[in-house]
């Protein structure tokens, strides 16, 4: 590694030759656990006949069923991970659900507040009016709730609904404080089954959830309430399973992809976080039949990762303009200029930018190769400014932050790469997602401010180095503590607009708008409770990953 001193608190002359404090980050949690997985075929060929089978008899149930019985098996299918094989059914038996409003008078809590939710997950315009008949004069909450499973799983049912309002349904923001007041204050004294299900709400609510993560977990609640037709269970333990050997499989894969770069020795100043990244790919999508857009978005997540660390955690700030600037040329023979440790990452770019042309071409989807070199360029440009600030301790107003955070959020390169994995999406969708549409700015800022209020206190070095929190305060001129809850309250309306954007009917394909909303989801469950996830993954993401990706279900 190139020698050169480290930053200290007051900025000397030669700061552009400093490098900023090094920190040293953990090995990845999982070792070599996924190296030498070798996919028993025959097993798999099992798993997808019974599939098959279990298939049929679930669908003519989903077909017979109406009113209260089809949304809750609706719902179910879709917490299961089993929606995807139903899609066309379940898109009709919405219709239909949507097209009886006169029976939403009739409905009761519960039924009410779980038609309204899944109507607006599935882009119905559905008004929170619903709820007027529930609320006194003022507007205001005040039901009286007991511990029978009835009136809990309606307050369940209230505090779901809840979380997909938008903005100006102040009905609904009553809701949700009333909702976790509530299912807190009764949680202690609820038996086991439905105890499971309140804590997991209120871990996630399931519009800002990945039931990807929450599959294992769902299957144990609703196969310990005993509520839930066998074959719906049978069902979701198969396809589980199956799910669970695909995704090993394509982590075998993506390992020894990995290992052949060696950076791991060569770059000990960067994270380790193949598996993690993995899980934001199938945070997009889960489904069998996303293998590549699983895998591209991980070696493109690991790509921005190794970029960062080395912007903000190694590299001068005269070293970052260089790789900057042999990133805007995109030309290997110009990489002699370059330090050693950034020639490494300058190949691995290119690399990485190479097997992605070679496949968008074989996709017949090669207009996404200039867009994805430029992509990765706008993103150097991106760190290298944000580092120039943090260094130079020159912090600029909230707002040119905030602007600048929409590219280091690294939506850009992450959404162009899995382009050439989706049939459905075309140069008209890249373009729309360049066009800078609300519901793309909205998921950026709201994805950073996620990130920023998870891994300010590592960035802020033991008080070494300024962070956004910082630039907040100074701008606003605030306490710490107030930077925070505005911090929380911009991520709640962050939630608001993407929720109003996805309601709404739009030009591109519903595919793109999806996988803007996983994209909100993982930020979410990666930086919980204002952690970092995505460094330390050992206390909350690990676990739920190890639970998707570690030991079969027994059937």
């Amino acid at each position: 590694m190139a020698a050169a001193g480290i930053v200290s608190a007051a900025v000397p002359t030669n700061i552009r030759q400093l490098r900023p404090p090094i920190l040293k980050y953990k090995p990845s949690m999982w070792g070599d656990t996924f190296a030498t997985f070798s996919l028993d075929h025959q097993l798999q060929e099992k798993y997808s006949k019974e599939i098959e089978t279990l298939k049929k008899e679930v669908k003519s149930m989903l077909m017979a069923a109406t009113s209260t019985q089809l949304m809750v098996l609706i719902d179910k299918l879709e917490r299961l991970g089993l929606s995807y094989h139903f899609e066309a059914e379940i898109e009709d038996k919405l219709k239909q659900v949507y097209d009886l409003e006169e029976e939403v008078a009739d409905h009761d809590l519960f039924t009410t507040a779980l038609r309204f939710r899944l109507l607006r997950q599935h882009q119905y315009h559905v008004s929170c009016d619903v709820f007027d008949k529930f609320v006194s004069k003022d507007g205001k909450w005040d039901l009286e709730i007991s511990l029978s499973r009835d009136d809990i799983e309606g307050v369940l049912s209230l505090y779901e609904a809840a979380h997909v309002r938008i903005r100006d349904e102040k009905v609904l923001d009553e809701a949700a404080a009333f909702t976790i007041h509530r299912l807190k204050h009764v949680l202690p004294q609820l038996e086991s089954a439905i105890k499971e299900k309140v804590e997991l709400a209120l871990q996630h609510p399931i519009h800002k959830s990945l039931p990807l993560l929450n599959f294992r977990s769902y299957i144990n609640i609703y196969e310990g309430e005993g509520l839930t037709n066998e074959s719906v269970v049978k069902l979701s333990k198969f396809n589980f399973n199956f799910l669970q050997n695909i995704y090993r499989k394509e982590l075998a894969e993506l390992t020894s992809w990995w290992n052949k770069y060696e950076l791991k020795s060569k770059l000990p100043y960067a994270r380790d976080r193949l598996v993690e990244c993995y899980i934001w790919g199938a945070a997009l999508r889960y489904e069998p039949q996303f293998a590549y857009l699983r895998a591209i978005v991980a070696k493109t997540m690991q790509l921005v990762s190794i970029m960062d660390d080395t912007y903000d955690n190694y590299g001068t700030l005269e070293e970052d303009d260089l790789l900057t600037d042999i990133l805007e040329k995109w030309n290997l023979d110009e990489i002699d200029v370059l330090p050693d440790f950034m020639k490494i990452v300058y190949r691995f770019i290119m690399s990485v930018y190479e097997d992605f042309e070679r496949e968008a071409e074989q996709q017949g989807k090669s207009f996404a190769a200039p867009y994805y070199s430029e992509s990765l360029k706008e993103l150097s440009r991106a760190y290298n400014k944000e580092q120039k600030w943090i260094m130079e301790r020159k912090m600029p107003p909230f707002e040119e932050y905030m602007t600048n955070s929409v590219f280091t959020s690294c939506i850009y390169p992450m959404f162009i790469a899995f382009v050439p994995g989706m049939k459905s999406v075309t140069e008209k969708e890249v373009q729309w997602l360049l066009s800078e549409p609300k519901i793309v700015i909205s998921t950026a800022k709201m994805g950073r401010t996620l990130e920023d209020l998870g891994s300010h206190e590592r960035e802020n070095r033991d008080g070494e180095m300024e962070t956004v929190v910082d630039c907040y305060m100074k701008d606003k001129g605030v306490s710490k503590q107030r930077t925070i809850y505005e911090f929380e309250q911009l991520v709640e309306n962050g939630w608001k607009d993407v929720t109003a954007e996805w309601a709404k009917e739009n030009s591109v394909c519903k595919e793109m708008v999806e996988h803007l909303l996983n994209y909100g989801r993982i930020a979410e469950i990666t930086y919980n409770n204002k952690e970092d996830g995505y460094t330390e993954p050992e206390k909350y993401l690990g676990p739920l990953a190890a639970a998707l990706l570690l030991n079969p279900l027994v059937i």
